[in-house]
Formats: structure tokens, sequence, C-alpha cells
């Protein structure tokens, strides 16, 4: 059957058909973000339960949607947010990064707690996943409520709680609580990291343990990396060398450390960094609003870089098409326009994303998780489409028609399946800060 949204029984009608096979019917085109970037027209993808079964033709299966005229793409992955910093969206602008912390968000956090971080991760999940967004890699406070809200929606999320030095004891141990709490939810879309906030926030034996704790348990590492100018002169100030040598030299680099973005890298640095396999993660509006600088992305081709919003408060939106464009465009300026491809900040979105975090998703592929996305061909910014992944990067303004996470429809026809739109939004205009 060819399910539609029309009639008063649509969300009964989907809790109904639960079984484990979905069709994807007559895609126009399936950006595959395989290892030869193949664009298929005009074939089917075949689901069953949490993956990618097969692609060719089909007839038969539990679920069927009609993708003509249609793409279907891997899902995006946001790979440097806090997702509840949409609290905070439009509060604080038009500042310095080190004025913005410890003039409106330092002094702002301390009046959250694990309601209102829920209901602000609440409401980024919702935008996250109507600008197409199916796994996101989250630092903030009360991890275990952000991962509540990631399991009740559905979505894909590699989980930390941010942290900074202060009564060092009582905050690693809070942490663990909380790795406790998310651990008990037994849940395959949720991935446990570590987030120390960065070098300025952390003392050398807190980076140390985050460290140890990492090769013990397997577990990632996200932290700020050469952020802005003065994080690295004060980093030369007190240690007699860059963030990047302080954090070799302390023996805290490696492949499971994902360096949000590292502005400021010196050709040292970044040497060091491909020694390690680290990942990086370009931020592009953030890093632009905050005047942080730009990543110097035309000498770190050998790196895996990843794409990332930050939170809505530097950005101000998680949507990641947007934050596609302007990865691109602002490598352009001053430099070469062959400088990142449309199909460069693709695969920093995707397949890169997936490497970095460690998810067998990014790419169409059998075998692969069934985290994927739907666009309508049928409007403006997408015609005429003389090429497929340019008009994705640079035209597309992220309005997602369907979005599948983990075998699972979340969103189809442009409406949410498990969450309530308004609910979210009544909850959030209801806080009140100051």
């Amino acid at each position: 059957m060819t399910l539609s949204r029309s009639g008063p029984g649509f969300k009964s009608q989907w809790e109904h058909h639960c079984d484990n096979m979905i069709l994807l019917k007559n895609c126009k085109y399936i950006v595959t973000q395989n290892n030869k970037r193949e664009i298929l027209k005009n074939k089917d993808i075949l689901i069953e339960n949490n993956k990618i079964k097969d692609i060719g033709s089909f007839e038969n299966a539990d679920k069927i949607i009609d993708c003509s005229n249609k793409i279907v793409m891997p899902g995006l992955i946001n790979c440097h947010t806090h997702a509840a910093m949409t609290l905070f969206r439009g509060y604080g602008d038009d500042m310095n990064l080190q004025e913005w912390l410890e003039n409106k968000i330092w002094p702002i956090e301390k009046k959250l707690d694990g309601e209102k971080i829920y209901w602000g991760s609440k409401l980024a999940i919702v935008e996250m996943i109507k600008t197409g967004t199916t796994c996101f890699n989250d630092m903030y406070f009360y991890m275990d409520k952000v991962a509540q809200a990631c399991v009740e929606c559905n979505i894909r999320s590699v989980l930390s709680r941010g942290y900074i030095d202060n009564n060092y004891h009582k905050k690693i141990n809070e942490m663990l609580e909380e790795i406790n709490k998310v651990k008990e939810l037994n849940s395959d879309l949720i991935t446990l990291a570590l987030g120390p906030h960065a070098i300025y926030t952390n003392s050398e034996s807190s980076l140390k343990w985050f460290k140890e704790y990492s090769d013990k348990n397997d577990l990632l590492i996200h932290i700020h990396l050469s952020e802005t100018k003065k994080e690295v002169e004060d980093c030369i100030k007190k240690h007699g060398k860059s963030p990047v040598k302080y954090l070799y030299d302390i023996g805290f680099l490696s492949h499971k450390v994902i360096a949000a973005h590292c502005v400021w890298l010196s050709e040292d640095d970044i040497k060091l960094l491909k020694q390690k396999n680290v990942s990086l993660v370009y931020n592009p509006a953030s890093n632009m609003k905050l005047s942080s600088g730009i990543m110097p992305y035309h000498i770190l081709k050998e790196l895996n870089v990843c794409l990332g919003t930050d939170g809505a408060a530097s950005n101000n939106n998680l949507n990641m098409f947007e934050e596609m464009k302007i990865a691109a465009l602002l490598q352009k300026v001053n430099k070469t326009p062959i400088l990142l491809a449309a199909q460069e900040a693709l695969d920093m979105a995707t397949i890169n994303g997936a490497k970095a975090l460690r998810i067998n998703a990014g790419s169409i592929e059998p075998g692969k998780l069934a985290d994927l996305i739907i666009i309508d061909l049928n409007r403006p910014d997408m015609i005429p489409l003389h090429n497929v992944v340019s008009n994705l990067v640079y035209s597309f303004d992220g309005d997602v028609d369907t979005v599948i996470i983990n075998g699972k429809i979340v969103m189809y026809n442009k409406k949410l399946i498990n969450i309530n739109e308004q609910e979210t939004f009544d909850k959030i205009n209801s806080f009140k800060f100051y």
C-alpha cells in the first residue's frame, strides 16, 4: 500500500503497520554517498528492521512510500552542537566568544534544570528532524534528560556531559551518575561519549582522567579546540605551546577525539592531529557570528573534517543544509572558487560525520543503518536540476519531506510522528529566565 497522511487516522495508521519492511519505491534520485559517490536513478530501496537491505527493484513490503520525483539521501549528521541551547536562541547576540560566555551564557545556564534541558533538547530535535538531521553529537548538562528526549523522539545521538573544572570530584561523580542513567535506557539510538569542554576550562589532571576513562571504556571524547586566537595565545603564555601541542604532550589526542572548531591551527598542529587521526568539526556559522575566524580547510584535506552547527545560541539555527552552504562559500572567500566543492560539503555532513562518530550510517548501501531523508523535487529551489549535489548544498533550504531513523518513519509529508510540536513550543515559551 502507498501511505498518505490524509484522513483523521494518520498516526494510528503508522502505529498499526509496525511490521519490519519499508519500501521506498521509484526513487527519482538516490544520493548514495558510497565510495564512488554514485547517484542512482529510478531505483527502489528496501529497508528491513533498522537497516538497508537492498537497492534495486522490489514489489512488496509492509509499508510502501512513493518516491517518484523525490531525492532519497543519507540523513545529515551534526557533529558538534549543544541541543538544549535552543533555549538561548537570540540571547546574547553580537558579542565575542569570551564576553558572550562569561557575561551571558554561563550566568543564565546556572538557572537551568533537568526539565528545561529536556524541553530545550526536544525543541532542538524538532528543528533537526524537520531539516534532515538524523544524528547529532551533543555536549551539554543533564545528559540523561537529553537522552530521554532522544529516545522519545527516535533520533540517533552521541551524548556527552559538558565538563568544566569546578569541584573536580563532585562533577566527575555527577557525570558518572548520568552515564549510568543513560545506560539504563538501553537504547541502540544513543552512544555515550565524554565531553571535557576545553583546555581553558579543564585542568591537566582532569584531561588526563578523561583520556584514561576513554581508553578503559572505549568512549569518544568531544572537546572544543583552538576556537579563538585568544585561546591559542593564552595557552602559549601559560604552557609555552599551542593547545594542540599541549594535548599531544599530555597524551590526550587519539582517533577517539572529536575536536570542534579548530580555527587557529599551525602546520605543526595539523601534523600532530593527522598523526593521531583526530576528527575535526567545522562550525562556519558560529565561527563567523562570534568572529572566531575561519577553519583553514585548504590545509586540512588529509584529515577527517566533519560539519556541525554548534548551539542555537551562537548560530542561531540547527539547519545542516544551511551549514553546508555556508561551509562551502566561506572557504572560497579570498581564495579560490574551487575550494571546498559541494560534494566535499556533503561528505562532511554525511560519511565524514559517520566515520568520526563510529556509526554505521552516512551512506545508502546494503547493511547500513536506515537513517534516510526524502526531499520533494517539486519546489522552486530544486528546479531546474542540472546537478543534484549542487542543488542540495547551494539552493535547498532544508525543508525535507520525510525522515526515517533506525528504520522507523519519524516524519512523513512534513508531519512529525512522535512529537507534539505545539506542546513543545508552549512549554518553552512558559519558561522564565530573567
